[in-house]
């Protein structure tokens, strides 16, 4: 229910939910917003992945080094309004997105005297979260929502929610790459719901744009009013394999892997892994849907979201996978697998570009001030009889509004036609680093490789480290 970043996304939540709501229990009231002194220590024979407390001085934007700060009505290239029909616009002002120097991260929406609203969207860095081979994975926040309800609360839309990698650089490829709504409500209602949203949209295994979804009261005091566990487990230590969701460790929701045909599971789990989300929406789909257009008139800004900590922890297994590629590259001569890490900067010609020092994790360079008709040639890479259907490159930007462009892949000659390609706009920096994924045709053998880089505006738009190659 949250993302649905498709563009034929207007379609209302699914009756049955619609029907569970029927007598929502709407408990006024506030309880003390307190944060925990850390992060709790995961139970025994869990071990913590990742994790941020959100400890910092009061008024400052969360760490850099675990988020981004999302900004404006959608991704660079991707649906309008985040694909849901929200109005907000997101910032990276501490208005907005900002420590309370108690332990806490508040994501606080606001209008201004014209009508128009603002709010504050954060994602992971990291993007690389999923379970051990045959071992569990947990995602888990404590969160009060904002303390808001009846028609004050109308057009509210707090979320706590993890995407699959191959979002991140597409914006097109939803639902496949799967969404997990760990928490999600609107309207003020005393509830939480959790989502799976998977397969093809509209409709598909996973009835989108609905998703499979349940929901119930949050334990002892509302949502609104207290702070709750909200957890999601993925579960691949059980055959078939389980997705779980917990509020104060009781479970209310569950979806296995044999409710799903073998390609749409697989489809979800088998790439990089997912990121994590925290948002605050105002007005659009979901919201629209149970109350119908909101906001209104009688919507109350300034009711943050309180966020006292996230926590990545697993369990089981063969251990978690890295952050990236081991760090190989071929030699300067060229040649090398396509499989391993290929370093930007080891190309053996190239046009149009600079080399700078990396502060991207594993040092080295990076190739720079990329922009259109820009070039670079790798000789001799290696993609055995094992066809690769995947790239994946390693990119910054710090580029203008409205720039943007494509990293395309080409094979032997810089005039053959690509064989792959992702987008590319803003990432927040030049030493802002994502690992973005494309789809490829087959390929195998041995193979000069062309990255090639287009763009409809003459600015560099990118920054690019590494790349590799997949199956």
């Amino acid at each position: 229910m949250r993302s649905r970043p498709n563009q034929s996304r207007r379609r209302t939540h699914r009756r049955t939910l619609l029907a569970a709501l029927a007598a929502p229990i709407l408990i006024a009231g506030s309880l003390a917003v307190a944060a925990q002194a850390s992060v709790p220590p995961p139970a025994s024979g869990w071990s913590t992945v990742w994790s941020d407390d959100f400890d910092g001085p009061n008024g400052t934007l969360p760490s850099g080094a675990n988020w981004i700060i999302d900004t404006g009505h959608g991704y660079p290239g991707g649906p309008g309004n985040w694909g849901t029909g929200e109005i907000q616009n997101y910032t990276n002002s501490t208005n907005n997105v900002a420590l309370d120097g108690g332990g806490n991260l508040r994501i606080t929406p606001r209008r201004d005297s014209a009508g128009n609203w603002t709010s504050g969207r954060v994602e992971t860095q990291r993007s690389d979260f999923k379970p051990p081979a045959g071992g569990v994975l947990a995602i888990e926040s404590r969160i009060q929502m904002p303390n808001v309800t009846g028609d004050a609360a109308l057009g509210y839309w707090p979320a706590f929610w993890a995407l699959g990698q191959p979002y991140r650089g597409n914006y097109w490829n939803w639902p496949g790459i799967g969404e997990f709504d760990i928490m999600e409500n609107v309207n003020g209602i005393n509830s939480v719901w959790g989502v799976l949203h998977c397969g093809v949209n509209p409709g598909g295994p996973c009835n989108e744009t609905s998703g499979i979804a349940n929901n119930r009261a949050c334990p002892g005091a509302t949502c609104q009013a207290g702070f709750h566990t909200y957890r999601f487990e993925w579960d691949t230590s059980v055959s078939p394999n389980q997705l779980r969701w917990y509020v104060d460790g009781q479970q209310f929701h569950s979806v296995s892997q044999g409710q799903l045909p073998a390609d749409t599971w697989a489809n979800m789990t088998s790439h990089a892994g997912y990121f994590v989300l925290l948002n605050v929406a105002i007005g659009g789909a979901f919201p629209d849907a149970l109350n119908g257009p909101t906001p209104r008139a009688s919507t109350v800004p300034d009711k943050p979201m309180v966020v006292d900590y996230v926590a990545v922890s697993s369990k089981g297994g063969g251990g978690t996978p890295p952050t990236s590629p081991p760090p190989t590259s071929p030699p300067p001569g060229g040649g090398g697998s396509a499989y391993s890490t290929l370093q930007a900067e080891s190309f053996q010609q190239q046009g149009g570009m600079g080399v700078e020092t990396t502060t991207d994790s594993g040092g080295g360079q990076n190739l720079m001030q990329i922009g259109n008709g820009d070039w670079a040639l790798y000789q001799g890479v290696d993609f055995s009889s094992s066809a690769a259907h995947q790239f994946v490159g390693r990119v910054a930007s710090g580029a203008a509004g409205g720039v943007s462009g494509l990293v395309e892949v080409r094979l032997d000659s810089r005039s053959n036609a690509p064989i792959g390609s992702f987008a590319v706009g803003n990432t927040g920096g030049w030493q802002s680093w994502r690992s973005v994924p494309a789809n490829i045709s087959a390929v195998t053998g041995v193979h000069d490789v062309y990255l090639t880089f287009t763009s409809g505006q003459p600015a560099d738009f990118v920054n690019l480290n590494w790349f590799t190659f997949g199956h």
